[in-house]
């Protein structure tokens, strides 16, 4: 049985709910998304491919017309269906030449729906074998998955927080491309301070929703950063963390690399299941070190641990805060490590307590300073460095405890 993905698209949460209890008992109809407006529809529709998308018409920032037009053009597998309690043939008329394949009058029935849905999907799948469209029509369309680049150091105070948040700034002025930041220092997470960002929802409100984890889900917790980058902050008090689960956490980054070209993810100096979720789903994984001893000491059993999980190729050694004159010499640590230093960022402890108090990364306030661009020069190689291949990165790792994850044979 071919399944029919659908995007449904109503300003009004009920309506959407309405929608999908129609639909709940079609096997063969499956809800992928929804969305609350037509700016909102045109982003789903790019990032999930839905076969079917249900458009209401009056919808604020962008009506139905608007976005139909729009998805024709640059989603032509997506068959578009105007559902609008406006009957005039007017709104038929300008809902057809925008692109619509059908239109549904309300109030209907669920029967009503699924066949108009049927039938709308499989008139689009034979107009598009015919123009020569078939991996388009195809229902298995492989999607582009994002970059996940996790930050961590078992030693707390080494500037994985502003790296972070320099980074997915970074990524999303100079690339143009989608960018989602998320704070899973889950006890203690800074980054809607460092970004002076005021959050309505933060992760643990997400994780506690009842209804199923989507991208129209997820988008309502996300907070836009005037850089283009989206941030999911950490929760607002540290007994929340509780309510974060794993695999909450592992919905949640499946879904994001499925919808973001980068997600750049902070985390909590600690090996955890959490923090461990992170670290498996990574392309690259940024392991921050300070030129002083104690750091170097957690750094040495990070990278051991990292190895002993199979992530040694994703690791790459950031020297943070150097310069310091009494620090242990760069060249020392990379001996100590045995590798090389993929970053070098240089300490100015002006340009980043400056940066930090403005609630403006260094690379927006202070682009031209040497901590600007280094962290700019780090964000050019990271976005310019291949992803690993999609067998490593989907190989699915048993759900075993830390211990159990290092010491099993």
């Amino acid at each position: 049985m071919t399944q029919i993905n659908v995007l449904v698209v109503d300003d009004i949460t009920n309506t959407r709910e309405d929608v999908k209890r129609l639909l709940y008992f079609e096997e063969d109809i499956t809800v992928i998304g929804e969305a609350g407006d037509g700016e909102e529809a045109v982003a789903l529709a790019n990032s999930l491919k839905p076969d079917v998308i249900l458009m209401d018409i009056n919808m604020p920032n962008m009506d139905g017309i608007q976005a139909t037009e729009i998805i024709t053009n640059q989603c032509p597998q997506a068959a578009i269906i105007i559902v609008s309690i406006q009957g005039e043939n007017e709104y038929l008329r300008r809902a057809m030449a925008a692109g619509a394949r059908e239109y549904l009058v309300k109030p209907f029935s669920s029967n009503e729906l699924a066949d108009t849905i049927r039938r709308v999907n499989e008139s689009t799948k034979k107009r598009l074998s015919l123009m020569g469209l078939q991996s388009l029509a195809s229902p298995r369309i492989k999607i582009q998955k994002g970059k996940i680049i996790t930050l961590f150091c078992s030693k707390g105070g080494v500037g994985k927080t502003t790296m972070a948040c320099n980074l997915a700034i970074g990524l999303a002025q100079s690339t143009k491309k989608k960018v989602a930041l998320v704070d899973l220092d889950l006890q203690g997470g800074d980054i809607s301070v460092m970004l002076n960002i005021n959050a309505k929802g933060t992760i643990a409100d997400l994780a506690q929703e009842s209804d199923a984890m989507d991208m129209g889900l997820i988008d309502s917790y996300l907070v836009p950063h005037l850089s283009g980058a989206k941030i999911l902050p950490a929760p607002l008090s540290p007994e929340q963390a509780e309510l974060i689960n794993l695999e909450r956490v592992e919905e949640l980054l499946h879904i994001l690399q499925e919808n973001f070209d980068y997600i750049v993810i902070d985390t909590s100096p600690l090996f955890n299941d959490i923090n461990l979720a992170a670290l498996d789903a990574a392309n690259q994984i940024l392991i921050l070190v300070t030129q002083d001893l104690p750091c170097v000491k957690h750094v040495k059993t990070n990278l051991d641990i990292l190895a002993t999980l199979g992530h040694s190729d994703k690791v790459k050694l950031i020297v943070n805060c150097a310069g310091i004159e009494s620090g242990i010499k760069i060249t020392d640590l990379e001996k100590s490590f045995n590798t090389a230093a993929f970053a070098v960022i240089p300490w100015d402890d002006k340009v980043v307590r400056s940066a930090i108090n403005k609630g403006l990364p260094a690379v927006m306030s202070q682009a031209n300073s040497k901590v600007g661009q280094s962290l700019l020069d780090l964000t050019a190689k990271l976005a310019g460095s291949p992803p690993n291949s999609d067998e490593k990165n989907t190989e699915e790792i048993p759900r075993r405890s830390i211990i159990g994850r290092l010491f099993s044979f």
